[in-house]
């Protein structure tokens, strides 16, 4: 059966909603990174980044949200464009977009918003700019277009909708509100059922919520090797 390595983290949402949206069986298996159990060995041999989300497919190793959903999209021949070869080019590219744009943007800017020192001005300006010019690119694209490859909800709205759903926390309710493409797809995916499912399952256990000096430790690997 599916091993999901997970946590309730947006990467981890991604993977969780593509499961209830597909009916996959999969056995959960709780990663809580504020403890540091993704540096545990038996974790890191499932995916030596030391990152959530992660899949064990039988012994077939996927790491990397994005990677996740395509692999088990491509297995499963669910939430995919039509076949062709102008869909298939989009959903690549709006999907690494994602994966390297979107999401890692949206992480930085969280951390020099909401847990880095507060005089770092430089980094919080530079990540807030990069984050926001993300989210008008694709509000700009969803102006014209019901998702983001057409009219298909594919694995792309999915790898969207676990970052964008955060956007009020990463940029400010202010600026998030500039984007109102972005919160009507975000709306529309928020309000399926597998997406309900897909929050609630971290609730079947119980994760580390205190941000303590310990916790920043692990989460903040620098931090760690500045003690040292």
């Amino acid at each position: 059966m599916l091993k999901f390595y997970f946590n309730g983290a947006p990467n981890p949402n991604k993977v969780a909603l593509f499961i209830e949206e597909a009916g996959l069986p999969c056995e959960l298996v709780p990663v809580d990174t504020r403890k540091g159990e993704q540096f545990k060995p038996e974790f890191l041999k499932v995916n030596p980044n030391g990152k959530v989300p992660a899949i064990d497919d039988d012994g077939t190793f996927v790491f990397d949200s994005n990677a996740i959903l395509l692999y088990l999209a491509e297995k499963t021949g669910k939430f995919l464009p039509a076949d062709t070869p102008k869909n298939k080019a989009e959903m690549l590219s709006w999907l690494m977009y994602i994966a390297t744009g979107l999401g890692p943007y949206s992480g930085q800017a969280v951390h020099f918003k909401h847990f880095a020192p507060k005089e770092l001005d430089y980094a919080n300006n530079r990540y807030q700019y990069e984050a926001n010019r993300h989210y008008k690119i694709l509000d700009d694209h969803l102006a014209n277009s019901r998702y983001i490859v057409g009219d298909a909800y594919t694995i792309v709205d999915m790898a969207f909708w676990g970052w964008a759903r955060m956007a009020p926390f990463v940029l400010g309710e202010e600026n998030y509100a500039k984007y109102p493409n972005v919160k009507r797809l975000v709306d529309e995916i928020s309000a399926r059922p597998a997406a309900s499912r897909a929050i609630a399952l971290k609730d079947k256990f119980t994760f580390k919520t205190d941000m303590d000096d310990d916790a920043r430790h692990i989460m903040f690997g620098h931090l760690k090797t500045k003690a040292a």
